[in-house]
């Protein structure tokens, strides 16, 4: 009896730890970050020319972005990024507003989409567009609260069938993309195929980075 204990006991915390394990086996199965902002100047990156956008500058490790009329950002110009398989992830920080103080567009297969993080009046969450319906419409929209001066740690990993998105690693976003029409709002088409917007904001980021995902072939 003493052993059939053990070997139950033994079993049940395997199975505990095997969704630890896949799961640590997943990340690892990545490749490593890459950074797409030095931290220094604006090499591959430029001002978002909306029409009545605010000043851009790097400042303190920084990309700050002014106040604009009604919108302010910055369009990545290096080299080719992944459209699918990949992650982005990019540090945050509302300074001052009530809006969106992160728009991120990025690529989706042959489309693009934008992550909203704050809008609406400063708490919808979600993305833009799904079957031409944006954050504030379809099934992704949620309301959050966001502190001025805090950052916030924004992640967006795009898969051939979903778009998962994260805050401070709390998973926000778990959507199902297949046979859904795919596409972003006309204000923040300059920003594809990646970029970062605000609306009527004075925000920041840094750590702008990017890594592909291993996918494994199938035997």
């Amino acid at each position: 009896m003493l052993r059939l204990n053990t070997s139950i006991k033994w079993l049940l915390f395997l199975l505990c730890i095997a969704p630890i394990s896949a799961q640590g086996q997943g990340e690892q199965g990545s490749q490593k970050w890459r950074s797409l902002f030095d931290g220094k100047t604006m090499k591959n990156w430029k001002k978002t020319n909306y029409g009545g956008e605010g000043d851009v500058q790097v400042t303190k490790g920084q990309i700050l972005m002014e106040f604009g009329y009604s919108m302010s950002g910055v369009t990545y110009t290096g080299k080719a990024l992944p459209k699918t398989n990949y992650e982005i992830r990019v540090d945050a920080i509302k300074l001052d507003g009530n809006d969106f103080f992160c728009g991120m567009t990025f690529p989706v297969a042959d489309s693009y989409c934008s992550f909203i993080v704050g809008g609406w009046g400063g708490a919808v969450v979600g993305l833009s567009s799904l079957d031409g319906l944006d954050a504030s419409e379809n099934e992704t929209t949620r309301y959050m609260t966001f502190d001025n001066n805090k950052w916030y740690r924004v992640r967006v990993r795009v898969e051939p069938h979903q778009i998962r998105c994260w805050i401070n690693r709390k998973l926000v976003v778990y959507q199902d993309i297949e046979g859904r029409t795919i596409t972003t709002r006309n204000e923040v088409n300059l920003n594809q195929p990646l970029g970062f917007a605000t609306w009527e904001t004075q925000a920041a980021l840094k750590n702008i980075q990017v890594r592909e995902l291993k996918v494994k072939q199938p035997k």
